[in-house]
């Protein structure tokens, strides 16, 4: 099994129908695969061979695409990078990765300067995509367009991948650590993908808004997936909420993938009722937990269904998802809200479990807290050049993700935190996400964190740190006694801060880590 069948199978299937929407660029199937043609002819003209790594960076666009086939076809390794990351992680990534080529964005041009002029010894040429000039570099550059178009009229090779091969480079975003390469084979990814068109059961009918960074797994899988079942991309370059809703209506999207942050951020718009959105028939989100509430504005709004999924860049990403049964139809508004907002059951083809400490499952009874632990055909081979930190995670073919959970009846997984998130204040242990989920309640509560403290007494006391919506008014008090009159006592903030603007990783998640370090490095300097 390869990713390249995907779209072999939709040139040869649906040549006329559109592919690519992408602003005013249109493009059908049959195009798609003459561009991907010349650019797997012109890399290859540029000496990439089976197994280099092409970095890119870019805002999402069809380009983007074409660059994850043509590099499937060759079995090169695609290296996407998150361009909020700073120089010096930039430049240690292409150093560690070994990168061959680099393809830019001109919006990112003076980033990319700053990379190279103080050396990346191992990039042999640069593609640059976007309007404007790009900067003055020493390391041959040019064009993206031009370069693709000098080999016009090549024809799609036949691949050369096989399943084992190594497809995607991701290095994970930090929030944990130092970043690591996690290498996803061709199996990992087109397993993943056919996934994901059986339970979503997507359609030739289906179309879906790339919004979400590409350069993330949330979005990504998509690109596999979509194409699999001939369905149509659009392309939105960054996530802006009035560009999102028009892209919805004029498209006539059927699909797509969010983080939280960004959907919240939708629901709250001023505009949101000005647009429609009777195509729309699925809103995904991951990246973190959701609250119930999330989920019953999203069938209030968008009038869709909604499902949560779950996973890690090292899954491919899927693990668990949200999608109701048979046997919950007749289950009551309230608790079938309750149940999509839930981490998920396991996704089709996956071994998922949630063990203790010694191994053993956890009970089903929604009590129980245990490590989320999986097995499967979308695994990752493991960390590039690190095999101590892989085998550090993979252990007898299990995958210890460090998220803990709970698993109810019928076997659907609740993440309460993950393993270093988890609060332990007086003895007792508190999981961040009951309170957070407890938070979005409140109506002046827009965005929040909840996190562990140092505490001289406690060990740890719970901080909040929350965004108000709008000019609704709470103090302090107001959230902390709000949460006491829901939760058990110890389980309500100890301090609440409130700002304007919460930290964000590159794929939009809350950055936690940015929030809690301040409070245990100021520790760590007083020892």
């Amino acid at each position: 099994m390869h990713l390249n069948q995907s779209l072999m199978r939709a040139v040869a299937l649906w040549p006329e129908r559109e592919a690519i929407a992408d602003g005013q660029k249109k493009m059908n199937y049959e195009e798609l695969g003459k561009r991907v043609a010349a650019l797997i002819a012109a890399l290859s003209e540029a000496g990439v061979k089976k197994g280099d790594v092409i970095a890119c960076m870019t805002l999402n666009c069809h380009e983007y695409l074409e660059l994850y086939y043509a590099a499937s076809f060759m079995a090169a390794v695609l290296n996407p990078l998150n361009y909020r990351l700073k120089t010096e992680e930039i430049r240690a990534i292409l150093k560690d990765s070994d990168a061959k080529i680099f393809v830019g964005h001109t919006e990112f041009g003076q980033q990319i300067k700053a990379v190279f002029d103080s050396g990346a010894p191992t990039v042999k040429q640069i593609l640059w995509l976007g309007a404007g000039t790009p900067p003055a570099l020493s390391t041959d550059s040019q064009k993206y367009e031009p370069f693709l178009m000098s080999k016009w009229g090549a024809s799609l090779p036949e691949p050369v991948a096989t399943s084992d091969d190594l497809a995607q480079l991701y290095y994970t975003s930090g929030t944990t650590g130092t970043a690591k390469g996690v290498m996803l084979t061709q199996m990992n990814a087109a397993f993943n993908a056919l996934g994901a068109v059986s339970e979503l059961n997507i359609r030739d009918s289906d179309v879906w808004l790339h919004v979400a960074p590409m350069f993330h797994l949330v979005d990504a899988w998509a690109i596999w997936a979509i194409t699999w079942a001939g369905g149509k991309h659009v392309f939105l370059p960054q996530f802006k909420p009035t560009e999102v809703m028009q892209a919805i209506e004029r498209e006539h999207v059927t699909m797509t993938a969010l983080v939280p942050t960004m959907l919240n951020t939708l629901l709250e718009a001023h505009n949101v009722w000005e647009y429609t959105y009777n195509s729309l028939r699925f809103i995904l989100t991951a990246g973190s937990p959701v609250a119930p509430e999330l989920v019953r504005q999203v069938a209030e709004v968008f009038r869709c269904d909604y499902a949560q999924f779950y996973g890690m860049t090292e899954t491919s990403p899927f693990l668990t998802i949200s999608l109701p049964m048979d046997g919950h139809k007749n289950l009551p508004e309230h608790k079938l809200l309750e149940l999509k907002a839930k981490t998920g059951r396991p996704f089709i083809g996956v071994d998922v479990r949630v063990v203790d400490p010694d191994g053993n499952e956890v009970r089903r009874n929604s009590e129980d807290v245990g490590e989320i632990i999986a097995r499967g055909p979308n695994v990752t081979k493991g960390y590039w050049n690190k095999p101590e930190i892989t085998a550090d995670t993979i252990k007898d073919g299990w995958i210890y993700t460090g998220d803990l959970a709970v698993v109810d009846n019928d076997g659907y997984l609740n993440i309460v935190d993950r393993k270093k998130d988890m609060i332990i204040t007086g003895g007792e242990n508190v999981y961040s996400t009951e309170v957070e989920h407890v938070l979005y309640e409140h109506p002046a509560v827009f965005e929040c964190a909840i996190f562990g403290i140092p505490d001289e007494k406690w060990g740890e006391s719970i901080k909040a740190v929350i965004v108000r919506h709008g000019k609704i008014e709470a103090t302090e008090d107001d959230i902390i006694d709000f949460v006491k009159q829901r939760l058990a006592h110890y389980k309500a903030p100890k301090s609440v801060e409130f700002v304007d603007e919460l930290p964000k990783t590159g794929s939009g998640k809350i950055f936690k880590k940015a929030l809690r370090d301040k409070y245990w490095e100021n520790l760590v300097k007083k020892v």
